[in-house]
């Protein structure tokens, strides 16, 4: 059995939990290597993988047999195999932060079940702990988007669209061996100022600050990064936001290491912060890993510490009604401090 495996069914056994149904498509990826629609069932006698035609060779393809996981066409099996599956299962776990209340309700019909009880996240608190080859195919997936980010500062030029910055970006990264980890930000001038805003037509002109949120994801594992650039110039007020938001994002690298209060750390950025004048609007950071966006949250509503070979996102950011300023990098955490991963410059970026 794999690791990861054994690991998932020795925590349930502590738990009182006899089996699980795993629906989550990205944790089923990361349990078993499977990328194809399916259910995977953990039962007390063995592990079950049920899908359809479309996809049994390409699972058993994908198996070994280390990995002692029968696979299953759904077409065969008649209610009384679902019902029989956990037969002698006291409780049976699901994913609660996944799964709809219509689906739970369909999973109680469909499998008989006495008790289905939450499972508080065990595969994703599993996820937070990067070992070597997630690592390493993090790492190359920051590799890809430094190398990114220096081709498109050379790239951007007045008259062009966010949009057309945000496809090149797209193109680089395709060409280069991954793919977009997300929907790419380029927010340029007033649109800078939202946080999650969404390339538009709008032209790049002189004295435009610009944000570019933009991640690679390599093999299923992704990168995140965000700078902020400037067009011909950069006022005074803005070289002060800018200061501030770079200060507080190295004040908090700084603070991170294996055993570090995750809400610590954010209350010191979100004080500094305040004294002068602005809000933290979203979260430090976040988890990264097969999800761009995943635990641990890093903001002062999270009473967990920072655990060595976690791979984190810092991405302080302050927005006016006219402008935003963001940074952010992935960041690995280490046993007596943290790595960055990505690693292009922070210096003023300022381009013609």
């Amino acid at each position: 059995m794999n690791e990861r495996l054994r690991y998932i069914r020795n925590n349930l056994k502590s738990q009182n939990i006899q089996g699980m149904i795993v629906s989550n498509p990205v944790n089923i990826n990361y349990i078993t290597n499977i990328d194809a629609e399916g259910v995977l069932l953990l039962t007390l006698k063995e592990n079950i993988y049920i899908t359809d035609d479309r996809y049994i060779e390409k699972v058993q393809r994908t198996l070994t047999i280390d990995d002692e996981i029968i696979v299953t066409n759904r077409r065969d099996l008649s209610p009384e195999d679902y019902e029989n599956f956990f037969m002698f299962c006291e409780n049976v776990g699901f994913e609660e932060n996944y799964v709809t209340y219509a689906k739970y309700k369909e999973i109680m019909h469909l499998y008989k079940i006495h008790s289905l009880v939450e499972t508080e996240g065990i595969i994703e608190k599993q996820r937070q702990i990067k070992d070597k080859d997630e690592i390493r195919y993090i790492r190359k997936a920051c590799e890809i988007t430094d190398d990114c980010f220096t081709y498109i500062l050379k790239y951007i030029k007045k008259g062009m669209t966010e949009k057309q910055i945000a496809d090149e970006i797209e193109k680089y990264f395709k060409a280069s061996g991954g793919v977009c980890a997300f929907d790419t930000i380029v927010a340029s001038g007033e649109n800078s100022s939202m946080p999650h805003a969404v390339p538009s037509d709008r032209k790049i002109v002189s004295g435009d600050v610009i944000t570019i949120d933009m991640g690679c994801s390599y093999n299923g594992y992704c990168s995140d990064m965000t700078r902020t650039i400037f067009i011909d110039t950069i006022s005074d007020s803005l070289k002060k936001m800018y200061d501030l938001v770079l200060n507080n994002q190295l004040i908090a690298l700084d603070e991170i290491k294996d055993g570090t209060s995750i809400k610590i750390v954010s209350r010191i950025v979100e004080g500094n912060l305040k004294v002068n004048g602005y809000d933290l609007m979203h979260a430090l950071g976040h988890g990264i890993g097969m999800n761009v966006h995943e635990s641990p949250i890093i903001s002062a509503k999270n009473e967990k510490c920072l655990k060595e070979n976690m791979v984190i996102a810092i991405e302080p950011g302050i927005y006016t009604r006219n402008a935003g300023i963001r940074i952010e990098d992935t960041v690995l955490v280490t046993k007596n401090g943290c790595e960055t991963l990505t690693n292009s410059t922070k210096d003023y970026c300022i381009i013609s």
